[in-house]
């Protein structure tokens, strides 16, 4: 068993956004560490293929809750029927999401309110709601941010922004809580497979990405969760994951006049490519 499967094992664990992606691979391998986790999204249809998924494997059936966090109160029941199945809640991943893509002039001041309403009041709300039972258990808060939150990007003003705040929100609350037992950890992943591409600024789903990244730079979702969910485990307060992340995250730091040109050439490659 690996540390990460030891340290999450018999655990109860919140996960939002877990009808796709990151927050479904997430939930998968905390149910096969032994966990006991509750999926909440919107897609509860989904959330049903999953829970029948995992109970099909031999273990514990998750608590399916439909969840928007954006609206107040759904993220209290998670939290509740959580309790109220398992006993305690250990850790909350605070991982629902979406990207506002466009230029400044493209986008309106709705846009991006809608993205902070989702990427930053979602996980505050997310966090709030958790907060008394993961201070009963010492447990832990996981805010799944982005890369986006180290490096900014034309045409993702509203994205960037929404996961600069969320690195904010991490390194301010980490000190706060941690006299009280508590850890938090900050996710920031590069290019990993998932539905994100997929998602349109309005936050419903597209039948394909409309500007997708080289294909060769996309890390396989398992091994991205792999690499959080051991991150956790080690109580790291914030984990980079994919080597290109790294990589660009070190570059922004001391020698930003490179990687800006960089990046801006790479977003115009990607719109001239995009299909019409």
């Amino acid at each position: 068993m690996s540390g990460s499967e030891s340290f999450f094992r018999n655990k109860a664990a919140l996960i939002t956004g877990a009808s796709s992606g990151i927050g479904e691979e997430i939930a998968w391998q905390l149910a096969q560490s032994g966990a006991m986790v509750t999926l909440a999204a919107r897609r509860t249809e989904l959330l049903e293929q999953l829970a029948d998924r995992i109970a099909a494997s031999g273990k514990r059936k998750p608590v399916i809750v439909e969840c928007d966090v954006t609206r107040d109160g759904d993220l209290e029941r998670a939290v509740s029927e959580t309790v109220r199945e398992f006993g305690r809640l250990d850790v909350v991943f605070a991982n629902a999401g979406f990207g506002v893509a466009g230029s400044l002039k493209q986008l309106s001041i709705q846009d991006y309110r809608r993205q902070f309403e989702t990427n930053v009041f979602g996980v505050l709300r997310s966090i709030y709601a958790a907060l008394p039972e993961i201070e009963k258990t010492k447990g832990n808060i996981v805010i799944i941010g982005s890369v986006a939150g180290w490096l900014p990007t034309p045409n993702a003003s509203a994205y960037g922004m929404s996961k600069f705040a969320l690195r904010a929100l991490a390194k301010s609350i980490t000190p706060e809580l941690e006299p009280l037992g508590i850890k938090v950890t900050l996710i920031s992943p590069g290019w990993v497979a998932s539905n994100f591409g997929r998602v349109d600024k309005e936050g419903n789903l597209r039948e394909k990405a409309a500007n997708p990244p080289p294909a060769r730079l996309v890390m396989k979702t398992d091994k991205a969760v792999r690499q959080i969910l051991n991150a956790v485990a080690r109580g790291k307060t914030e984990a980079i994951i994919t080597g290109h992340a790294k990589l660009a995250v070190i570059l922004e730091r001391f020698v930003p006049w490179i990687l800006h040109p960089v990046l801006a050439a790479l977003d115009a490659r990607r719109k001239k490519n995009r299909p019409a």
